[in-house]
């Protein structure tokens, strides 16, 4: 082996290793069944509801990380999406949105774990950041999509805003400059080894919510 050969960068160790956990997660049978236009505008809300839940997890975190050395560099304002998506929950289920909302236990079980990251291990959160924002950027475009077509809601309008980064204006430089910061984190190669352990167990996390939507919205066979 070349002994001068550059080392992988960091940013292509994430997506390599986290590859096979988000085409689980991307091939769920219940975001196919959503995107297959085969559910209901009620699925895609209780789907809205369930990110509510993670996204207020990961910003309400955000906070007090804006000054450490590893997740400081990450946390963007133009990123943020949790009123985005308190604005689309008040489309799809009236003003009194927040009553009776619940997360299901795997929703639940996903915020927890991103708020012990956000309190006890930045390194950590940066994988669930990563994750998610960089997601929300790529695939969540096909999400806004197929809901705009299929459920008529206005073009990057109430209901999908969630998916509209309106201070983004180039995503392509956006995620190019995301990926550099994650090749420059400030961890060694032992902690980095964590944080991609970490995307694995975020996608997880992830294919478990799917899967007990799935289960609240079967199809009948």
């Amino acid at each position: 082996m070349d002994a001068t050969a550059a080392p992988t960068p960091f940013s292509t160790l994430i997506r390599t290793a986290s590859h096979e956990q988000h085409t689980e997660a991307e091939t769920s049978t219940f975001m196919s069944d959503l995107l297959g236009g085969r559910l209901g505008v009620d699925a895609y809300t209780r789907y809205t509801e369930q990110l509510w839940f993670v996204y207020r997890a990961l910003e309400e975190g955000a906070q007090a990380l804006r000054s450490d050395p590893v997740a400081g560099p990450f946390i963007r304002p133009e990123l943020m999406r949790t009123a985005e998506l308190e604005r689309d929950l008040a489309h799809l289920r009236g003003a009194g949105w927040r009553g009776g909302l619940e997360p299901l236990p795997a929703t639940a079980a996903y915020a927890a774990r991103v708020a012990e990251c956000a309190r006890s291990w930045p390194a950590g959160y940066v994988a669930h950041h990563y994750t998610r924002y960089l997601g929300d950027l790529s695939g969540g475009q096909i999400i806004r999509d197929k809901a705009e077509r299929t459920w008529g809601f206005a073009r990057k309008g109430d209901g999908v805003r969630f998916y509209v980064f309106e201070e983004i204006s180039n995503p392509a430089s956006f995620k190019r400059g995301y990926r550099e910061l994650l090749d420059a984190v400030n961890a060694d190669d032992l902690e980095k080894q964590r944080v991609v352990d970490e995307c694995k167990r975020a996608f997880a996390l992830n294919t478990a919510v799917f899967r007990e939507l799935g289960e609240v919205f079967p199809l009948s066979a």
